[in-house]
């Protein structure tokens, strides 16, 4: 049975967040999207644990549902901000911690608020302690625990980041603790293909996930399984650990471009550049003489060793999407995903025709076009499949854009 896992999102109680996001809504879009499994985010919150304790039961290992009802099921995941010296210099990650129980929840939470660490001000807190500590510390409270750095490549908060960040897992987690990192997260602004160029990530999956901020956005990113029975968490860190191919498919991706950390660039100066470009200004905004932001391909390629093509048979393959709302804006001509007309047409297909995913990777193209009231929509996806498709990359905070018909609009 295919699972699609969704395992990074956040709360109402995360800065520049929705206050749609509580478990119902979620619920509801999870289901419209076509997502099977999702992260309750913000654990550490003490509002939002509050909220869970009171909304989830717990239906097998690690693995919770709405007592309510719902086809939802949520896992105990929870993004961690950390700001640490380490090396002389200011060091800024951002971890996903996976628990197996609200039990080992409450444990954290109370060590952590013996630490004095401030839990109420973030859904996503800031910590001053070191990655490899916190691990450590984790792995005391319940060896169950597991660690994915977040957002891997992301220039300021991320292990690999470029203005914060470090050059290898171990020298971010230590060599006792890097034995336990069994997957990173790619980011919007990486893809696994952009990832197989470094040889020091062969040992470790690549998960892909929404990083979700509304309710709107749950899924832009996923993982798809397949189990012959109900996965548990321990089944889920057993596939990680053992990287067991046969259970774990393949990653639904953004388009990397379209992310906003994508290319190198001065949003001040609206300016953008690929590496090449930005060595010959020194790494300098042309416009401001600040320094450029360099963005996710620039540090892709200042740690890669070899070609993705070496080794891409050896992979997990991975599925390019654009969402479908912005596959509607553009056919209907519109800038907004939140137009009147795109919002209808997009509840009409996924309650007509099916969920989100499986309009974008398995209705076929006929069935869309029997359905739909905008005729080059189905042509649209059918374009977005066969990656067909032109962007102009995002940068420094800017998101990119991605046009599927662009100048030969039918």
């Amino acid at each position: 049975m295919r699972y699609i896992v969704d395992w990074h999102i956040h709360s109402k109680y995360s800065r520049a967040c929705s206050k749609q996001l509580e478990f119902p809504v979620i619920d509801e879009w999870c289901a419209r999207k076509g997502i099977d499994i999702v992260a309750t985010g913000d654990w550490t919150h003490p509002e939002w644990f509050k909220h869970i304790k009171e909304h989830l039961v717990e239906k097998r290992q690690g693995i919770y549902g709405l007592k309510s009802g719902g086809k939802t099921e949520f896992m105990l995941v929870q993004e961690l901000s950390q700001i640490y010296k380490k090396g002389d210099k200011t060091r800024r990650v951002h971890n996903l911690v996976f628990s197996p129980s609200i039990e080992t929840c409450e444990k954290v939470i109370v060590e952590f608020m013996r630490r004095g660490f401030n839990l109420k001000a973030d859904g996503r807190p800031i910590l001053g302690i070191d990655s490899e500590d916190l691990y450590k510390l984790l792995k005391d409270i319940d060896e169950k625990i597991i660690i994915i750095p977040a957002h891997a490549w992301t220039p300021w908060y991320a292990m690999f980041g470029s203005k914060s960040g470090f050059n290898s897992i171990e020298e971010c987690f230590g060599e006792e603790m890097s034995k336990y990192i069994y997957a990173i997260e790619t980011g919007l602004s990486s893809n696994p293909e952009m990832n197989w160029q470094l040889s020091v990530l062969d040992d470790v999956l690549l998960v892909s996930n929404s990083d979700a901020h509304s309710p709107r956005n749950l899924g832009r990113e996923a993982n798809v399984f397949d189990f012959d029975q109900t996965p548990t968490f321990d089944e889920f860190v057993r596939v990680l650990r053992e990287k067991d191919t046969e259970r774990f498919k393949y990653t639904i991706e953004f388009y990397p471009q379209e992310g906003k950390y994508y290319a190198d660039g001065c949003s001040d100066c609206k300016f953008s550049c690929m590496p090449d470009e930005s060595k010959r200004h020194g790494g300098r905004c042309p416009g401001c003489s600040k320094l450029l932001t360099l963005g996710v391909h620039h540090r892709v390629g200042q740690l890669a060793d070899r070609e993705a093509s070496a080794v891409s048979n050896r992979k997990i393959p991975f599925k390019s999407i654009v969402p479908l709302a912005e596959i509607i804006a553009e056919v209907v001509g519109v800038k907004s995903t939140q137009s009147k007309k795109v919002l209808e047409e997009y509840f009409r297909l996924t309650n007509e025709i099916a969920d989100e995913f499986t309009l974008l990777l398995d209705t076929s193209v006929d069935q869309i076009r029997g359905v739909t009231k905008y005729p080059n929509l189905a042509e649209a996806i059918d374009r977005m499949r066969a990656g067909r498709v032109q962007i102009e990359p995002g940068y420094d905070g800017v998101f990119g854009t991605v046009k599927i018909f662009g100048d030969d609009r039918q």
